[in-house]
């Protein structure tokens, strides 16, 4: 396996947000390009990441799955710059990593055996879609976490709103002139700790898609003709104060 990317800060950044979810991912190459589909330890969180063979300058590959420890990586993606290309390279039970500047600089990554059975991102019915500016999801998440430490996504009489109460609360509203929503009229809350986490991805694309029901998981999607970054979230299903 021989791949190679001539702008690796996209990857860089999402494996920087999945560091914060989980402790090591199996990545899987193979003709379609780069994907991970990975449950936070504590199996609230589900992550899917796809990067397709068009991202990459050279592409020369079987089936191959690496399993990697991600704060690893993490650490040597840091060491690519603005204008460096990357080189990923298996040999044998090693990941090799070359960074091309100004000087060529060589890691090699220990491939590591995961227990875990592979994982597929599922197919889930939601009633209610939604497509924002990603701009306003990221400060609508921002808001609710000065006042509580969950948010309720609700859908009402055509409107969506992002809200939390606690002592203090906080609410952003949405009519169709500010987002797409094709939705019925529904509520589920969310954590805003895990929410913190995922609008990171909010920053990589200009949309943020949202799709949930009653009392039912999120599912958050960044996508561009680049790469498509998802979130699959659990409820938080409690008597509100």
């Amino acid at each position: 396996m021989l791949v190679k990317l001539n702008n690796p800060s996209l990857f860089s950044k999402v494996i920087d947000i999945l560091s914060e979810l989980v402790i090591e991912v199996r990545i899987k190459v193979n003709e379609f390009g780069m994907s991970i589909v990975a449950i936070d330890p504590a199996n609230v969180a589900m992550v899917g990441f796809k990067l397709p063979r068009s991202s990459f300058s050279d592409f020369v590959t079987g089936d191959e799955v690496l399993g990697i420890d991600v704060d690893s990586l993490k650490q040597i993606l840091k060491r690519c710059g603005s204008g460096s290309s990357l080189i990923l390279e298996k040999k044998e039970n090693l990941l090799h990593l070359q960074i091309q500047d100004r000087i060529k600089r060589n890691f090699t990554l220990s491939l590591i055996d995961i227990d875990s059975e592979d994982k597929e991102m599922p197919n889930l019915e939601f009633s209610s879609k939604v497509e924002l500016n990603s701009i306003d999801f990221i400060a609508s998440i921002e808001d609710c976490s000065v006042v509580s430490d969950a948010c309720a996504f609700v859908i009402e009489e055509g409107k969506f709103i992002i809200e939390a109460k606690g002592l203090n609360s906080a609410r952003s509203e949405f009519s169709g002139d500010e987002a797409k929503i094709i939705a019925e009229n529904c509520k589920s809350r969310y954590s805003l700790e895990y929410l913190k986490k995922f609008i990171k991805g909010a920053k990589l694309c200009e949309k943020t898609n949202l799709q949930f029901a009653d009392d039912h998981p999120l599912k958050i999607i960044f996508k561009d003709e680049n790469m498509e970054l998802s979130f699959i979230l659990a409820p938080r299903v409690e008597t509100e104060d």
